[in-house]
């Protein structure tokens, strides 16, 4: 009988990730945070909630991300993200910043994400922020090739900005560009896009992988 996969992640997570308990977690980003296409509770940060309460039974989310949101619209997210005082932050953006234009401004991009994790951290001290990188292939996608080169130079430079404000922040950064599911048809709707329900839960095992510290060899 195979198990759900919810138990499982909850049952990796380790108690002692956190010094307290967990009361609330807020996700900031477009809308793959968002679950677009997503029945509701089949996005990741709603599974990885699940997983949480093993370990924190009265954590609550607050999933403040929209479909189509650049990094500019992300900043926007945070006025209340701030208000909330979570425990537990994830921040997702920049795909929309190259899809979105012709010329996408990555330096742009940068200067937003390290305000949102900035602002985040000197106003909520002991805040646990975590990022990711975004898919630098799309190869369920419809696009022509000049397009298709223009978005993956894009995707290349905005998520070497995440990996550097991630380090200098010292915040975990979860490594999608790569990862070999991106050539696996089922883990993307019918868009070639967004993630199916399949892609949204490996990347709820992922999340709650690099928060108990875990590594892409660890998955293995």
């Amino acid at each position: 009988m195979n198990r759900d996969p919810v138990a499982r992640i909850a049952e990796e997570l380790s108690p002692v990730i956190y010094e307290r308990r967990l009361s609330l977690y807020v996700a900031l980003g477009d809308s793959f945070t968002a679950g677009t296409g997503c029945a509701p509770g089949e996005a990741w940060p709603e599974r990885l909630t699940a997983a949480l309460r093993e370990s924190s039974p009265s954590l609550e989310l607050r999933n403040l991300a929209k479909e189509g949101a650049t990094s500019s619209e992300v900043m926007e997210q945070l006025p209340s993200a701030l208000e909330l005082e979570p425990d537990l932050v994830t921040i997702v953006c920049g795909a929309n910043d190259v899809l979105r234009s012709v010329r996408p401004d990555t330096r742009k991009y940068g200067a937003n994400l390290a305000m949102i994790i900035r602002r985040l951290q000197e106003a909520l001290p002991g805040v646990r922020v975590v990022t990711a990188t975004s898919p630098e292939r799309w190869d369920f996608m419809d696009m022509g090739p000049r397009t298709r080169r223009r978005v993956e130079r894009g995707i290349r430079e905005v998520n070497r900005a995440t990996r550097e404000i991630a380090a200098v922040l010292e915040v975990p950064c979860l490594e999608v560009s790569r990862d070999p599911g991106l050539s696996d048809q089922r883990n993307f709707s019918s868009d070639g896009l967004h993630p199916s329900p399949l892609g949204h839960r490996r990347a709820a095992e992922a999340f709650a992988d690099l928060l108990q510290g875990g590594t892409d060899d660890d998955r293995a």
